[in-house]
């Protein structure tokens, strides 16, 4: 936070808190519940490095946990109508047309089977597959900084088809199946039913190719989404016309096809990379919704690491013309999620949650998303404060020593 002194610094957290405070207050019937919420937001800030109710507790000077954990338990309130709040507040501040929206997923290191939606699944929290929670989030990534903007639990087979562990952990009575591409779907739709401006949608190969391309195409919405190496590709209209695998196309590109762009700065700086891209076909945007109109071009987009040459493949969509350069900047906002899940755990507490219960979960990660909205929104105020013109200080003559 550059941009700011310390005092106006200072000053805008305290300001900002008890903004997002008196937000919070009509989700609570009574003022010592709201006031709890407000105490548990402020553990969740703290300097404490785990944020169980215990923790908690201590540092809102309470005897036990018990006023921190009802507000995740057995307190009454809608923690979709929170997750909404903290959308719309987010984007007071980072609202931009050109903004990215990142679908990815996190897991939750769990022990035991009661925790809402935990079985041994794979999680590259851990890298492997292990007993877990896993969370899908949409991020919203634009030049003004970053922040959550919607969650899902993802509820394996093996919750949904036995209706007594459902029960026991709250689910609401009309959840089934989804798979996560159909969790992040609903996100999506969710953000374009909102009318949350952004033109692209970002997100990795767990995500890359069926619905929800079909959607994004429909509501005029541009995407980079990450595909396999053996997904087909067909190109007709270009230069060059093929049908094949995306790995194949790969090997077969003269070393001309590629370019070395940065995909964004990182902790150690630019985050460079080999890319290619290849423009697959010309479409009409009216052919999938008749309000639209222009012509948006499919294509191809390839990574490839300096170090060890692996490979990265992405499916594209975008208008007509749109450059190489703008695509991977799109690709290079997933580093926005992976941050946003780094800073998360490791300063609020996101998987520091100790209930096991749905709404449990809904509510922790809610109330977590909006710290780090506050924070993502301190932080953007803070280096946009005015600083006056460089003074510049008259030029003296030097005169030859004697």
């Amino acid at each position: 936070m550059a941009g700011a002194s310390i005092e106006t610094t200072l000053e805008l957290w305290a300001s900002s808190l008890r903004d997002v405070k008196q937000r919070m207050r009509p989700l609570f019937s009574q003022d010592r519940v709201a006031a709890s919420a407000g105490q548990f937001l402020d553990g969740l800030l703290g300097n404490e490095p785990r944020k169980t109710g215990w923790m908690r507790a201590e540092a809102a000077g309470d005897a036990g946990p018990w006023r921190q954990q009802a507000i995740l338990g057995r307190g009454s309130w809608d923690a979709d109508a929170l997750c909404e709040l903290v959308r719309d507040y987010a984007l007071e501040t980072l609202a931009d047309d050109d903004a990215v929206l990142v679908v990815d997923e996190t897991g939750f290191l769990k022990q035991g089977k009661a925790s809402c939606g935990v079985a041994r699944q794979y999680t590259g929290s851990a890298g492997k597959i292990t007993n877990c929670q896993i969370g899908v989030f949409a991020c919203y990534a634009s030049r003004h900084g970053h922040a959550f903007i919607d969650r899902r639990l993802y509820l394996p087979k093996e919750w949904t088809d036995a209706p007594a562990r459902m029960k026991a952990a709250r689910v609401p009575k009309d959840m089934c199946f989804a798979t996560k591409p159909q969790l992040a779907r609903k996100m999506i739709a969710q953000a374009i039913v909102a009318k949350v401006p952004f033109s692209f949608v970002a997100a990795d190969s767990v995500y890359g190719t069926g619905d929800i391309e079909a959607m994004l195409r429909k509501a005029g919405k541009g995407y980079v989404l990450g595909i396999a190496s053996n997904h087909q590709i067909r190109s007709w209209g270009k230069a060059q016309v093929f049908v094949d695998t995306a790995g194949n196309v790969a090997q077969s590109l003269p070393g001309k096809a590629w370019r070395r762009l940065s995909a964004g700065d990182g902790t150690k700086g630019p985050r460079l990379y080999d890319w290619a891209y290849l423009e697959l076909a010309d479409l009409e945007a009216g052919d999938y919704n008749s309000t639209l109109t222009g012509t948006w071009t499919r294509g191809l987009l390839i990574r490839r690491n300096i170090g060890d040459s692996e490979l990265a493949f992405f499916s594209t969509w975008c208008p007509k013309g749109t450059s190489a350069k703008k695509l991977v900047a799109v690709e290079g906002c997933r580093w926005s999620i992976e941050d946003g899940f780094e800073t998360a755990k490791n300063e609020f507490g996101l998987d520091h949650n100790e209930t096991r219960s749905w709404h449990g979960w809904h509510r922790h990660v809610s109330l977590v998303m909006l710290a780090f909205a506050m924070m993502a929104a301190i932080r953007h105020r803070a280096n946009a404060a005015v600083v006056g013109p460089k003074k510049t200080l008259p030029r003296r003559s030097i005169k030859p020593r004697s």
